[in-house]
């Protein structure tokens, strides 16, 4: 699934074509995504002028004109992509909703999947919405701190990489931007939530920011379905230095060598980066870096 740095690629590739303009059509190819779309949901769209394009944790947010805002999440593998009308592809199966705008530009929202989310919500009502309300600070905003996150974190006895998936903890987390910061902040994804107070809480909520700002200055990450509104690819997956890279070594580390003593026979124990599986999920991590 898109995780934050996705999402905000897709975001900023949509600003020069969304933000500001009136959409001049509105097409919806089904009547639904993972949920019925809202009645008239086209009709409802056709000659808006988008005021502002947000992000809050995984979803868009589009302003539009008339006190309603719509609201996109990408879901599995919902992908938009922007073209001039009458550049792109034909329209086929995977892709639902299209709009076009006075810009002479066409977005479409492609979703093979069909687990991605299109609603709208008076924009006055955003925040308070049942799919917005719970959600955790913004990881890249001033309100997001050691301190805040230390509080957050207080008295659970959960792992910490499973309160740091909890999108009531901080906004827009997910696995594989998780299991870098932990790498980065030095931090076992096994240690119990409520351990990590203090300068943990602090170098922890460092290293969040800094991989986010990477990834998203890197276009984010494409393992499968995720490409910017261009079609470019994000090429973070490249930088990886834990994700997916099970038995290598981390950077400036010995860990890919063999471990004595790991097993009940007495033999080494493979070395390097490890892999096991947390709530259903795959975490990679550095025995030896993080504690």
């Amino acid at each position: 699934m898109p995780e934050l740095p996705e999402v905000e690629t897709v975001r900023l590739g949509l600003l020069g074509v969304l933000a500001g303009k009136r959409i001049a059509r509105a097409e919806a190819y089904r009547p639904d995504l993972r949920v019925a779309l809202p009645e008239n949901f086209a009709a409802r769209l056709q000659g808006r002028r988008i005021l502002g394009l947000e992000r809050r944790a995984k979803y868009l947010l589009a302003r539009l004109d008339d006190g309603w805002t719509w609201v996109v999440h990408l879901g599995m593998s919902g992908r938009m992509t922007t073209g001039r009308i009458g550049a792109l592809p034909p329209i086929d199966i995977h892709d639902h909703v299209v709009v076009k705008t006075e810009g002479n530009m066409e977005v479409r929202f492609r979703d093979p999947r069909r687990f991605g989310l299109m609603t709208l919500i008076r924009t006055d009502d955003v925040a308070l919405h049942p799919l917005l309300v719970d959600l955790g600070p913004e990881p890249l905003s001033g309100d997001f701190d050691g301190a805040r996150l230390a509080a957050a974190l207080k008295g659970r006895r959960t792992p910490i990489k499973a309160a740091l998936l909890d999108q009531r903890t901080v906004a827009g987390l997910g696995n594989i931007y998780v299991c870098e910061a932990l790498f980065q902040a030095g931090i076992s994804p096994k240690r119990l939530a409520a351990r990590v107070q203090g300068e943990r809480a602090e170098v922890l909520v460092a290293a969040i920011k800094a991989v986010l700002k990477k990834a998203i200055a890197a276009g984010g990450s494409s393992l499968r379905d995720h490409r910017q509104p261009s079609g470019e690819l994000g090429y973070f997956q490249h930088s990886f230095t834990v994700y997916d890279r099970e038995g290598k070594p981390c950077p400036g580390c010995q860990c890919g060598a063999a471990q004595s003593g790991g097993t009940e026979s007495g033999a080494a124990k493979p070395g390097g980066i490890r892999r096991i599986v947390q709530g259903g999920r795959s975490t990679f991590y550095c025995p030896r870096r993080q504690r």
